[in-house]
């Protein structure tokens, strides 16, 4: 390699470590002088703050912490994510069994005046604990150290549209104590937000009224217990929404392959993380034909890159509207 080869290698490693100091220190800079800091784990949580905020939100810092995919049941906080707990001004998060970590960050945390959403606490008793229907593959139930069974709530709140819209009015006003200057604002940007989603809530209900049927099967975890509650839906599936298993049991896709020919149902649904393979060996063991496999959105591996790409809340309950259908029809 000549000298100038060199040269140019060395400068061009110069300016990426230089550059990437100074965007570093840079998002830091923003972060620091942002006069809202508003911290969620899950994008439904982080899309309904954006839409709160309104044309504020240039002027918050909102983080999402589960941004790359990975699922709320297996998310391990970093350093990082608890210092940024630590000094917000609000916090939100769902608050089930997957979020045990919560208690020991907000315990830990700097600031004192935090405003803190716990999403099953503000819905009260309108969360389900998980339940197993017919032909369900169930999990073994964990014992308290009394030796007692463990309620295990279903922690997918968000996917009832008329839970979101009791959310987002909780979080908005949470919001508003944080920014007091601009509560108003929260106060009407929520309202609005809420109309709409109550507009699509209307369109599910037409939807499920006018359907050939009003029963959804699916291959795979079910966590659209909420939206089926809300409409009335009948549902078959191999597993819980809170399952961490992957591969059903024999007895399991017979019954589900049963009654796929017993209901003479058009589709075969599963969630956007599946890999389809369930779905599949159900419909063959049914030997259906013409037997659709459709996926529905449960909002859980929405990366930052989606966002960037413009997925909303509304948009992908909109378009798991449009799934429904085709699945119920």
């Amino acid at each position: 390699m000549t000298k100038n080869k060199i040269f140019l290698a060395a400068l061009a490693v110069i300016t990426l470590f230089f550059g990437a100091t100074f965007a570093t220190a840079k998002a830091k800079k923003q972060q620091k002088s942002a006069s809202l800091k508003i911290v969620t784990t899950i994008f439904p949580e982080y899309d309904w703050v954006r839409e709160i905020l309104g044309e504020n939100s240039a002027d918050a810092h909102i983080t999402l912490l589960l941004d790359n995919g990975v699922d709320l049941h297996s998310y391990q906080p970093t350093v990082q994510d608890i210092a940024q707990i630590s000094d917000c001004d609000v916090f939100v998060y769902v608050g089930g069994e997957s979020d045990k970590w919560v208690s020991d960050a907000l315990k830990n945390a700097r600031n004192k005046n935090m405003r803190v959403v716990n999403l099953l606490e503000a819905l009260g008793d309108k969360v389900r604990e998980e339940e197993i229907v017919e032909g369900m593959q169930a999990e073994e139930e964990e014992e308290s150290e009394d030796g007692e069974e463990e309620a295990e709530y279903d922690e997918h709140v968000w996917l009832s549209l008329r839970n979101a819209q009791i959310l987002v009015k909780e979080i908005a006003a949470q919001i508003a104590k944080a920014d007091s200057a601009h509560a108003r604002i929260y106060t009407a940007n929520a309202e609005a937000y809420c109309r709409r989603l109550d507009a699509l809530d209307k369109k599910y209900s037409a939807t499920v009224n006018n359907a050939h049927t009003k029963t959804v099967l699916f291959g795979d975890r079910f966590p659209f217990r909420y939206l089926a509650d809300d409409y009335g839906l009948r549902y078959f599936a191999a597993f819980v929404g809170c399952s961490a298993e992957t591969e059903a049991s024999f007895e399991t896709i017979a019954f589900l392959a049963k009654k796929l020919n017993e209901l003479g149902l058009s589709a075969v649904c599963q969630i956007e993380s599946s890999n389809g393979r369930i779905a599949k060996t159900i419909i063959q063991t049914a030997k259906a034909k013409d037997v659709k496999i459709i996926t529905l959105d449960s909002l859980q591996s929405t990366t930052s890159r989606d966002i960037k790409k413009g997925t909303t809340y509304e948009g992908a309950m909109s378009k798991n509207l449009d799934a429904l259908a085709a699945a119920l029809n």
